[in-house]
């Protein structure tokens, strides 16, 4: 899916990275929920309303994470690719 239509103000950001990765750097407002554990958390990543905006190192793992939760049900989902990439603010 497209990210062209998503408001970045109002949507969802989740970093996939490890715990190590996110304390070193992030987008502004992001949770970080590590890849390992997204299979463990779809119900809690279904409560989150509005569109979600997964993000990683290069976009590899929130790529999978994107993937994984599209084959769940979920169609609010969208792999923003690298963190320090694109239209996202980091901190």
């Amino acid at each position: 899916m497209s990210l062209e239509n998503v408001d970045f103000n109002k949507a969802t950001i989740i970093d996939v990275r490890t715990p190590g990765e996110f304390s070193m750097g992030k987008v502004e407002g992001s949770i970080n929920i590590p890849l390992n554990e997204v299979p463990d958390r779809v119900e809690e990543f279904k409560k989150i309303e509005g569109d979600i905006v997964l993000c990683c190192a290069s976009g590899n793992r929130s790529g999978q994470a994107t993937m994984f939760l599209e084959q769940n049900g979920m169609s609010n989902v969208y792999n923003g690719g690298g963190w320090q990439m694109g239209s996202m603010q980091v901190v």
